[in-house]
């Protein structure tokens, strides 16, 4: 098992030196802000959609390896899904990371199963999280600002 954790942390270390899609999407027609006050992570999901489809989706913003890895997977995952799609994605990658997720289900999440590990440390699924309720947030209300802490 130490080969398949090593495996999980070197796709989380390279996501976070580089990024995918970390650029600002100039053609966007969605976007929303999200912040992780105890860690400090702040990015920024934009997605152009047509007919319910995400055509394109990418971050900007700065955080910890986790966040920032979550955030550059997230954006290639979501790619082409409809936006129902993408909820049920983020449903399962939710359920991933809080640790809620059947033993089966890491198979249908392919590259997103590196996080299956966050569930060990609460404090961490803040940060993989983040980005996928900024996307969240884009999907159903545009421009929202979302936070892993309430006010």
């Amino acid at each position: 098992m130490a080969g398949l954790s090593e495996l999980y942390q070197n796709v989380i270390l390279e996501h976070n030196r580089s990024p995918r899609n970390y650029r600002v999407l100039e053609n966007a027609n969605r976007e929303a802000e999200g912040n992780n006050p105890l860690c400090g992570d702040q990015l920024t999901v934009w997605l152009r959609m047509e007919d319910d489809v995400i055509q394109e989706a990418t971050f900007q913003g700065s955080g910890c390896a986790i966040s920032k890895a979550s955030a550059s997977l997230m954006t290639g995952a979501v790619k082409g899904k409809s936006r129902r799609q993408a909820e049920e994605l983020f449903d399962r990658f939710h359920r991933l990371v809080t640790g809620r997720l059947e033993p089966s289900e890491p198979e249908t999440l392919g590259k997103l199963a590196v996080f299956s590990g966050v569930s060990a440390f609460p404090i961490r699924v803040k940060c993989a999280s983040l980005s996928w309720h900024a996307l969240k947030a884009a999907l159903d209300q545009p421009g929202k600002i979302v936070s892993t802490e309430q006010p």
